[in-house]
């Protein structure tokens, strides 16, 4: 089990089921879109984010990512750490057929998928085996030089990055820096680059 400081931040009550077998720490739910008129849940929120920090952890789905981007909107972002589950395509136990996007949510990923994904984060984690997060120097301009910002394919040479690292395909430009950061060094994101792009490097 992982020992999490931040209070994590999950959709509805089966993902909040879902991690209470593999995390130490204090879950809040969003009960879906119920959060954007919830005042006082989102006071909490605010309150938590203050107090230790949130943790977001919503399905790698559209709506996912609007609960995750209001969520952004309401608390300072030094306040908020981000992890993605990547998307992978089914449907869960108890449900007669797969959600809209025929995308996984939280309760149907692995644990060990949620484990890394909240290690990923940089979060503050513990556990008996110990808990390595790096924190990168990786920059805009990095992005840039390896087309994966403000060039013709840029897109798509960020998407093939995000299938390679399995990180949402929904996730943004500034929120994969971020994210990259948590994941590797500068000179891993370089080496992972020249691999990918070999000729456009």
């Amino acid at each position: 089990m992982i020992k999490v400081r931040e209070a994590i931040i999950v959709e509805g009550k089966y993902d909040k089921i879902k991690l209470s077998n593999i995390v130490d720490g204090l879950i809040i739910t969003t009960d879906g879109f119920g959060v954007f008129k919830d005042k006082e849940k989102q006071a909490l929120i605010r309150h938590l984010a203050e107090k230790r920090g949130i943790l977001i952890l919503t399905d790698s789905d559209s709506a996912g990512f609007v609960i995750r981007n209001f969520l952004k909107g309401a608390v300072p972002a030094d306040k908020i750490k981000h992890a993605f589950v990547p998307d992978i395509f089914g449907k869960e136990k108890r449900k007669l057929k797969p959600s809209k996007e025929g995308k996984l949510g939280v309760e149907g990923i692995s644990q060990q998928i949620i484990e890394k994904a909240i290690i990923a984060s940089g979060a503050h984690c513990s556990s008996e085996a110990g808990i390595i997060t790096k924190s990168g120097d990786i920059t805009k301009t990095d992005l840039f030089i390896y087309g994966l910002s403000g060039g013709e394919n840029a897109a798509e040479k960020r998407a093939r990055l995000k299938a390679h690292l399995d990180l949402p395909s929904n996730m943004t430009a500034n929120l994969l820096l971020d994210t990259l950061n948590c994941l590797m060094t500068r000179d891993e994101f370089i080496d992972i680059c020249e691999k990918l792009f070999p000729q456009e490097s």
